[in-house]
């Protein structure tokens, strides 16, 4: 069974400097239909205005990835780490028993467009832990590829979830195929551009809930590239 979670139903806050889009309730906007799904609990679209960010805030015992679609990405947290995060990397913090950090963004130019995804751990008050790796563009290029797991590897944030995060960028007509599995769910985020989910229409900012299918067809549409997330999970 696949549902589609539209674009505009999602919560819209605009505070001038942050242009922000959540998938799931998150501060001011609840929505009690749409406080997760599985583990999966915070798809965030964020456009922060150049020399404007978020300062120094705490967080503990949840999986955070952060993926930026545009521009740079200024990271600074309580383990030591003062990095900038561009498109084609993916930013891991493992906040486990807690962690402070920043985000701005990184340009004073220009803005950030970025997504933050927040994962629930499959247990609490673990030593935190950090990551930030980049790939090459053609790594998600007609095809899948894997951002995070629970087992981490090469070239793979380690997440603590039985969840598995791929990224992937397809052309007009374009199309995968993904085994999930019968007691798997699947969330499945348009980033931009269109597409068909096992023949279900999906456009940027949509989401495919996926639920009780034990294979997936994705097939790109329109005339410019299509980028997803998906989202394997227990």
């Amino acid at each position: 069974m696949i549902e589609v979670r539209k674009s505009a139903e999602r919560g819209h806050a605009n505070h001038g400097w942050l242009d922000s889009h959540h998938t799931f309730s998150f501060a001011d906007y609840y929505d009690p239909k749409f406080m997760g799904f599985r583990s999966l609990r915070v798809i965030n679209e964020d456009r922060v205005a150049p020399g404007q960010g978020f300062g120094t805030h705490g967080h503990r015992d949840m999986e955070i990835l952060s993926y930026v679609l545009r521009g740079k990405l200024a990271h600074r947290d309580s383990m030591g780490h003062e990095e900038f995060l561009g498109p084609n990397e993916i930013q891991k913090m493992s906040a486990g028993s807690g962690i402070r950090h920043s985000e701005f963004n990184g340009s004073t130019t220009e803005p950030v467009h970025f997504l933050q995804v927040w994962i629930e751990p499959r247990t609490k008050g673990d030593t935190p832990s950090y990551e930030q790796i980049a790939f090459a563009a053609e790594e998600k290029q007609g095809t899948l590829r894997m951002l995070a797991s629970a087992e981490g590897g090469h070239g793979i944030a380690k997440i603590n979830q039985d969840a598995r995060v791929y990224v992937a960028e397809l052309k007009p007509g374009e199309e995968l195929a993904y085994s999930l599995g019968a007691k798997r769910f699947g969330w499945l985020h348009m980033i931009r551009g269109s597409a068909s989910l096992n023949g279900v229409g999906l456009t940027t900012g949509d989401a495919g809930i996926i639920s009780e299918e034990d294979r997936l067809r994705i097939v790109a549409g329109g005339d410019t590239a299509t980028e997803v997330l998906l989202f394997d999970l227990a």
